[in-house]
């Protein structure tokens, strides 16, 4: 190249100039920020072809919940009997269940980020995070729709029945602080399997395995109070736990909520979307490769 064509280059302004990152902590948030129009573009694909060509179409968002509650309720208060600390069995399994959902589908859903949209990532730039993020919004949405049904359950015992439900509204702010956790959590835990399984994809098969056992291991369908000795101790270490069980004690005034254990969760999240991030920029520098 000749000085001439040099000094076209240096003086041409281009709109988008992609560079390496610098180092594995970077988070190009304004870069993100500029792709926002395809984030709300996943977001939208997400939701609509999630039940697209099905009979029942969105009543799907309803129906899963409902049908695993009734489950909960003949296999696990019925046959094991296992207590719900007083609480009426559709609304405490119910409780549980959504917002346990919202974690075990941020999870599922941002572990396959590098597998399942390897043909996009080889193809055309954007900030890799958008994948995650959008399974997150996503999630969010659905959610919502299934919280929706919670307070109909919650607002029929509260005032047409007997139930003995006190619920602690000092505290309701403290939800959206847990929602942010349950999230970041997902995110996290979700880049680090989705960085693992470009080259260990036995991990793929055991998704749903791990999620069935972090879900025994989190007081979703028992309370903590049911736990003692070493089991509560094993418990208390697990992040998701504090944050099922408070839930339940802000909504129902079942169970406990330690402000230990909400700092402990946010602390374990923090840690571990720091190496999330980590390695998955390590990885997505050359996993098409072993993609």
């Amino acid at each position: 190249m000749n000085k001439n064509n040099l000094t076209q280059v240096k003086e041409e302004n281009w709109d988008l100039v992609i560079k390496p990152q610098s180092h594995l902590l970077d988070i190009n948030f304004r870069d993100i920020w500029s792709y926002r129009d395809l984030l709300y573009m996943f977001v939208k694909r997400s939701i609509i072809t999630m039940y697209k060509q099905t009979v029942l179409g969105p009543l799907w968002f309803f129906i899963q919940p409902v049908l695993t509650m009734l489950v909960y309720i003949v296999v696990f208060g019925g046959i094991a009997k296992i207590s719900t600390d007083g609480m009426p069995q559709p609304l405490f399994y119910m409780s549980g269940i959504i917002f346990w959902n919202y974690f075990a589908s941020c999870l599922s859903g941002t572990s396959n980020t590098f597998r399942g949209n390897a043909s996009i990532f080889g193809k055309v730039y954007f900030p890799r995070l958008i994948m995650p993020l959008s399974t997150i919004v996503s999630n969010f949405i659905k959610f919502l729709i299934q919280s929706a049904m919670l307070i109909i359950v919650f607002v029929y015992y509260y005032f047409f029945t007997s139930a003995n439900i006190y619920p602690h509204w000092e505290l309701i702010w403290v939800i959206p602080i847990m929602l942010l956790v349950m999230a970041f959590m997902g995110l996290s835990f979700g880049m680090i399997l989705s960085a693992m399984t470009t080259k260990y994809r036995d991990l793929s098969f055991l998704m749903g395995f791990i999620v069935q056992l972090l879900m025994y291991a989190t007081p979703v369908i028992y309370p903590m109070s049911l736990l003692e000795g070493k089991y509560s101790t094993f418990i208390w270490y697990n992040p998701m736990a504090h944050i099922i069980e408070g839930v339940k004690y802000i909504i129902l005034g079942s169970g406990q909520f330690n402000v230990s254990g909400l700092v402990y969760s946010i602390i374990f999240t923090f840690i571990i979307f720091i190496i999330g991030i980590i390695i998955f920029n390590k990885t997505e520098k050359d996993f098409i490769d072993t993609v």
